[in-house]
């Protein structure tokens, strides 16, 4: 099903990015899209990230940089012709 039919982004992505470290819905913007155009989206997308832990919430409380692990694996995935986030590849 989608999520974000501005971008043709699935639940099934974001929970992709979600199991590979993005925690919040602007973690999701950064490696998809997905809640960057009309917005409504997001909360949706807070409801598919849920409430429980996340290994990279800590540092993104704390104002660290956490999304270039999620962003380098994005870039991977296109390169190999498995993205959709729209970036180009590296």
């Amino acid at each position: 099903m989608y999520v974000c039919s501005c971008f043709g982004i699935t639940e099934q992505q974001v929970k992709k990015h979600a199991e590979d470290g993005a925690c919040t819905p602007r973690q999701i913007a950064s490696a998809c899209k997905a809640g960057t155009d009309c917005g409504s989206c997001v909360r949706r997308i807070q409801a598919l990230l849920g409430r429980g832990s996340c290994p990279r919430r800590e540092l993104a409380d704390q104002g660290k940089p956490v999304l270039s692990e999620v962003l380098g694996q994005a870039d991977r995935r296109e390169a190999v012709g498995h993205g959709t986030s729209g970036r180009e590849a590296a």
